[in-house]
């Protein structure tokens, strides 16, 4: 199931349970585009409005708002997007819906620039409920992960490991291209259930990635459904699978090791930061002739 639609179905249920509180109008889908409250919201985020926020909040229902952490209440939503001190943001609507008349569900993740420490880029995923009440939309529910630092995929239907690719042909391919352009091999052992992957994979489509990630050849390993996929490769190359993927390994042209993760490192790549990915990559590229 598209991930974001898994993290949208309790904002759903609970927005059933809740609907017969308050009065509720009949209406139409809406577009996310044309969806005006939104905008206020976005528009009061933005400009670091805390009344103008708080008053988008439904008082009667009381809005319900779950956050990785738990439970939480307007007050403290409030106070989250307040002190992130946007400087921007934009919103990448991933799903919306109208289960009922009177109700607008809305999925998106939101690009965030942050001023609250120093300028840095936020990752955050939210689900919202908006209930149509009197003549007004408030929301009447949340579901919001913790800011990250790398963008989350919307699901897991990119093909990163083919089923089928002989990882030994593509590793012996990809060490005769290296050797011709002074490169090393990164192998990234990963599945496509792995949603750590994906998270690795966008991370190294990022521009500020790309000349880094271009000194290398790069092989994805594939460890297959039950994880035991090319375990003779993962083991040649000192890569211990049950630590957790995605976990890489840096080979010379010739078929050397240079360095493998030992303890998943990468594991959760998803709560990394750019600069910890950079970090490992820079520290064994080789430097262009």
């Amino acid at each position: 199931m598209n991930c974001m639609r898994k993290f949208a179905a309790g904002v759903v249920s609970v927005m059933f349970a809740i609907s017969g509180c308050a009065t509720a109008q009949a209406s139409g889908p809406v577009a996310a585009s044309a969806f005006a409250p939104l905008d206020q919201w976005k528009t009061a985020v933005l400009t670091g409005d805390a009344a103008a926020l708080q008053s988008l909040y439904s008082t009667t229902p009381a809005m319900q708002v779950t956050t990785a952490s738990g439970p939480s209440d307007a007050g403290t939503e409030t106070n989250f997007w307040i002190g992130l001190k946007v400087r921007k943001i934009n919103l990448d609507v991933i799903q919306t819906a109208s289960p009922k008349p009177g109700v607008q569900v809305i999925v998106f993740q939101a690009e965030v620039q942050s001023g609250a420490s120093k300028e840095q880029i936020l990752y955050i995923t939210e689900a919202q409920a908006w209930q149509q009440q009197a003549d007004q939309w408030h929301l009447a529910v949340v579901k919001r992960t913790e800011p990250a630092h790398l963008k989350q995929p919307a699901n897991k239907d990119k093909n990163i490991y083919p089923a089928g690719v002989d990882a030994h042909a593509e590793l012996k391919e990809a060490e005769d291209k290296a050797a011709k352009e002074h490169k090393r091999v990164l192998l990234v052992f990963g599945a496509n259930w792995c949603y750590d992957c994906h998270v690795l994979d966008l991370a190294f489509q990022r521009p500020d990635f790309l000349p880094v990630v271009g000194r290398y050849e790069i092989v994805h390993v594939d460890i297959g459904e039950d994880g035991k996929k090319n375990a003779a490769l993962a083991r040649q190359f000192d890569v211990p699978l049950n630590k957790g993927v995605p976990a890489l390994a840096v080979v010379e042209s010739t078929g050397k090791l240079v360095v493998s993760q030992k303890n998943g490192e990468f594991e959760n790549a998803r709560a990394m930061t750019p600069d910890a990915l950079l970090e490992f990559l820079n520290n064994w590229k080789l430097e262009a002739q």
